[in-house]
């Protein structure tokens, strides 16, 4: 048997992270390239911006997955429609989006990531993002813990904030607020906002920067995926409105409800969404 198809058929994806986190870096790298000239900008059939950048960098992505894993499927933001009835029997298949946060990308402001998770059994086990500008990434897989690595190559493991009961600190969205986000923050009272793009703000809670981030509209699934393992193994949680743990192409839709990224239920976070989200 094969080195790949060992790994292929180990539930730990821990022998993987290191050649997904090359690939990350590699699509990162091509982003950068496109990002420091005059790219331009085209829009999808939603009216979200996509780049040379975008396409480029699923291009990377797919390539290496393909090579690392040959078989296992691949559902990113950029390939298309692929049906529920050709995916619902898929037990383990990998879930990207190659620029997470393309508002961010376009405004110049650094704050967008490149998501890769492999998803088992509707559960996301490994995840890394990277954030090309900052030179920071953020990976986990199950059971592993969570780490981050900045630019100075240092490797830190994460942990979420303890909740002490003292000012919140909420991350939030730069393109993404609302009226919900907004009775949310009333309800919580004593709070700091962090703002934040992309999913770093999922990064925020996973090192103890943030106690919540509430996000109150529609998500994809690749938007979540790869920071849910990241924050899951720093401690936190990852929940919809119900508190349940977001699950993985359970559904013929691949948009995400609203949702909770929760570091200490101790601040029973939950008392504070506000009625008409839960509708």
């Amino acid at each position: 048997m094969s080195e790949i198809s060992m790994l292929l058929e180990e539930s730990d994806p821990t022998p993987l992270l290191d050649s997904i986190l090359a690939i990350a870096v590699e699509a990162g790298e091509k982003i950068l390239a496109i990002y420091n000239t005059n790219f331009t900008v085209a829009h999808k059939e939603d009216h979200s911006p996509l780049t040379e950048a975008d396409l480029l960098s699923h291009k990377t992505i797919v390539q290496g997955l393909k090579k690392l894993t040959p078989g296992v499927p691949i559902l990113s933001e950029e390939s298309g429609e692929i049906s529920f009835l050709e995916r619902r029997d898929w037990r383990r298949y990998w879930l990207v989006d190659p620029l997470d946060g393309t508002r961010e990308f376009v405004k110049r402001n650094g704050e967008f990531t490149v998501n890769i998770a492999l998803i088992e059994d509707h559960r996301s086990i490994l995840g890394v993002v990277y954030a090309p500008v900052m030179n920071a990434l953020y990976y986990a897989s199950k059971g592993q813990g969570a780490y981050q690595k900045g630019m100075d190559g240092g490797v830190t493991r994460l942990k979420v904030r303890p909740w002490k009961g003292e000012t919140a600190l909420v991350a939030g969205s730069r393109s993404h607020a609302g009226e919900y986000l907004k009775t949310f923050l009333d309800k919580v009272g004593n709070y700091e906002l962090v703002s934040m793009g992309s999913s770093l703000k999922f990064c925020l809670v996973a090192e103890g920067k943030a106690d919540i981030y509430p996000r109150f509209g529609l998500t994809s699934e690749w938007d979540t995926a790869a920071a849910q393992c990241v924050v899951e193994e720093a401690g936190g949680i990852l929940v919809d409105l119900n508190k349940m743990p977001l699950r993985y192409n359970a559904k013929e839709s691949l948009l995400n409800p609203s949702f909770l990224v929760i570091a200490d239920s101790a601040g029973q976070w939950e008392r504070f969404i506000p009625e008409a989200a839960k509708l």
